[in-house]
Formats: C-alpha cells, structure tokens, sequence
C-alpha cells in the first residue's frame, strides 16, 4: 500500500469519527473520497508566491518574484521552455499542471513571521492557493512550513539556509531545495584552511534568529576542527542598519578574522562598517585580518561594492555556471529581464518546477501524492549536477559552490567567481546529526 492510500485512509477515518450520528460533509463524500485543501475544481490552479517585498531582504524577494513569473510562463507553454527543456523528468508538457492553467497570487512576508504566516494563510483561505512557495529568511521558512502542515497544503521553501527548516522543524508537507549552514561549514572550511591556515582566532557577528544561530554553530564547529579559536560570538538584531558599535569591540579582541553571519542588507552594511573601520588594512597576530561571510549572494555583492573584492563565502548557485539546465535559466530570464538570475531566483524557478513536476508524476494535487512524489526523488539538469531530494528530512542534497568577490569584475553582474564547486558527498551528514536532532517529520496532512 502507497504512502498516498495510507493518507486517503486516515482522511476518511478522521472524517467518519467526526461525523458520527451526522451527515458526513460534502468532501468526504464517495464521489470525492481523497478529496484535500484547495483541490482544484476548474481549468486553473493556484499557486502562493509569498517574498519579502519590504524589509532588509527585499533585493531577494524582487528576484524571486521574476523567477516564479519566469516559471508559471514556462509551465503554461509561454517562452522558451527554459530548464522544463534540460530537467532529467520528462513530465511537464508546458500544457500547465494537470492540464490546469497555473495561476498565482502574491504576498509580503516583510521579512517577519507573523506577516508571512499572515500573508501564506490568506492565500490558503481566500485565494485558494494548493502550494505556497518563497521567503528569504529562515524564521519565515520555519512559520509558514509549520502554517502549511496545519492546513493541509504543500510548503516549497525558497531561501532559507538555517539547519533547523529540515532540522527540529523539518515538517512532511515541507521541503528545501536551498543548501544549509551545515554544508556552507563543510563546503568553506577546506578552503579557509588552504587560504589562512590552521592558526587562526575568529569573532562572530550573528544575525539573532534561527538562521544566524544554526550558521554561526556550523561555521565555528567547522573551523574549531581545523584548530581555529573563537573568541567571541555577538548577536545582531535583524533590524539593525548601523553596525559600527558591533565592529568597534573587534579591533580589541585579538581576532584575526571576522566571521560575518548576516545575509542581505545586514551584510552589505556591516561589511560595509567593518572596511570603513580599516579592518580589511590591518595586521593581527602576524597575520593579515580576514573577512569571511559564509552565505553570499550576487545581490549581497552588488550592494556592498567594492568591499567584496577578495571576500569568500558559499553559494547554492551562480549565474556563470556552465551545465546544460543553468545555460537554459540564464538565457531564459536574461530575456526576460536584461540581467541574470540571483541565486535566490534559481532556486525559487526549481522548487516550482520541482512541486509541479511531483502533481504530474503523481497524477494528483494531493498534497500526500505530492509528498511521496518528491520523497528521494533523485533528478538533475536544474543546476548544480544530480540532487536527491531526501525522504527522511526533505533536504535537497547537491554540489555546493565556494566563491570570492572579484577583483577585477566586467560588469555590474560579474561580481563573484567561482572558486571550488564542492562534491555533494563533501557535504552531507546523517539524518540524526546532532546539529539537526530534535524534529519529528511526522505524517503529510492532506488537510480538508
């Protein structure tokens, strides 16, 4: 027996028990016996596309918007098809999902969570959406994963890099595509090695929410292995825009490398902080001082100028990629848009290929149908080589890219290079890995 008949069974159990002595509703009906939340009815299916639209990660969720745009037009046979062309499953057909023209609505999550909850939960109520995808901020991810377990509907995360989303508060009806702090840790510290040594004291500064927390662990427990010292771990609010009372207290700490755990607008101005504080000028220990920020972006570069000039990090993606599916992205929204995609588009194109792909290899928009599709669901030509979306945590796992600002770019979009493209078996762990301990997946729920 399916996970998917297992799923009807319970849904019809519940609905019995619940009407005992009652007229059982509509939807459990004979006629509609797996029926779910938002089962579409009509010729159309609607999609939740939920970004910060406002707030300190706004450049991402402009970006994210264009791709799901970009994605909904190659999914209804507009364009040129783009990576639906180079993807290894053969299912979508460009005729929309289930021959239901895709159709979406939009939302500000504002980059807090009680707006994306507030914003994904109209979405489910009033607009109908059967999936709700997008967010740049792991809090988000977290809340709105949780809402969409509770309703009954399938939750593709955008980017979200905590270890907790597939860690403690890994959810059945959820799944990330976007890599972690755990594989950032595993992917940079070889590089840090190679590039600064083994002898080396860094100081954190973490954005104070779940996704700071779980990066700031990775990267000091990676670099601790190498024989690095920490010296301090300082926590940031998410809202700050002036970091210079942060910056000021490393230049006293004996730290030879600052470790910044900030993503978006925070890193371009608590970079920006740390270069006006001559720090990247200064010699510590005998040493040259370093700047590290483990989770970068294209867009984080752009804002932050000149400052990045040398600076590594980690990517999930990069524009420059050279496999068959990242050539077909970049042409695509290229002309679409007259620029390339972040890594923050790429990944939200995928996982709304990836969910509708799943319906139509399940021949079904049950979210327990759903579910069971994308479960160790092994696939490529989407970027970054052969991936496995794992079964028991709905972690994506692929090859993760180390890259540095660069010195001389060519343009305003050739700001990062590629320095190692680490093999995904470099960067995975165990389901039961302490960092990711404490969660339960528990069943789909197919909600209604």
């Amino acid at each position: 027996m399916s996970k998917f008949d297992v799923s009807r069974r319970r849904v019809l159990k519940t609905g019995a028990i619940a009407g005992a002595g009652v007229a059982l509703p509509a939807i459990f009906t004979a006629s509609s016996a797996a029926a779910f939340t938002n089962e579409p009815t009509g010729g159309s299916v609607t999609l939740g596309f939920n970004v910060p639209q406002t707030g300190p990660y706004a450049d991402e969720g402009a970006d994210e918007l264009r791709a799901y745009e970009l994605a909904v037009e190659h999914l209804n046979g507009g364009g040129d098809g783009g990576m639906m062309n180079t993807f290894s499953s053969k299912a979508l057909q460009g005729n929309g999902i289930l021959g239901k023209k895709v159709e979406y609505v939009t939302g500000d999550t504002q980059t807090k969570s009680d707006a994306a909850r507030a914003s994904a939960k109209s979405m489910i109520e009033k607009d109908g959406a059967v999936m709700i995808t997008g967010g740049s901020s792991s809090g988000v991810a977290i809340a709105v994963q949780g809402l969409c377990q509770e309703a009954g509907v399938i939750f593709m995360a955008g980017l979200t890099h905590s270890n907790d989303t597939t860690g403690k508060d890994k959810k059945a009806n959820g799944f990330r595509h976007f890599f972690n702090g755990y594989m950032s840790g595993a992917a940079l510290a070889p590089v840090l090695k190679n590039l600064y040594g083994t002898d080396r004291i860094a100081y954190h500064l973490t954005a104070d929410y779940t996704w700071g927390w779980t990066q700031e662990e990775s990267i000091a427990a990676a670099t601790e292995a190498l024989g690095w010292q920490t010296v301090n771990k300082v926590r940031t609010p998410l809202a700050a825009t002036d970091f210079s009372s942060y910056i000021a207290p490393v230049l006293n700490s004996g730290a030879d490398v600052l470790v910044l755990n900030h993503y978006g607008g925070n890193m371009v101005n608590s970079l920006t902080n740390a270069v006006q504080f001559g720090l990247r000028e200064k010699v510590v220990n005998g040493k040259n001082f370093e700047i590290v920020v483990p989770l970068y972006s294209r867009l984080m570069a752009k804002g932050a100028g000149e400052n990045v000039k040398g600076i590594h990090g980690s990517t999930n993606w990069h524009w420059t990629l050279q496999d068959e599916g990242s050539k077909a992205f970049v042409k695509s929204f290229g002309t679409k848009y007259g620029f390339p995609p972040s890594q923050a588009a790429h990944t939200c194109y995928v996982q709304t290929m990836l969910y509708a792909d799943a319906v139509e290899r399940a021949g079904s928009f049950n979210p327990c149908a759903v579910v069971e599709a994308l479960e160790g669901f092994e696939f490529d030509g989407m970027g970054n080589g052969p991936t496995l979306y794992r079964a028991e945590d709905h972690q994506c796992f692929k090859d993760v890219l180390v890259v540095r600002g660069k010195e001389n770019p060519t343009s305003e979009f050739d700001l990062l290079e590629v320095v190692e493209v680490t093999p995904r078996a470099q960067v995975e762990y165990a389901p039961d890995h302490p960092m990711f301990a404490g969660g339960n997946l528990g069943a789909c729920n197919p909600g209604a």
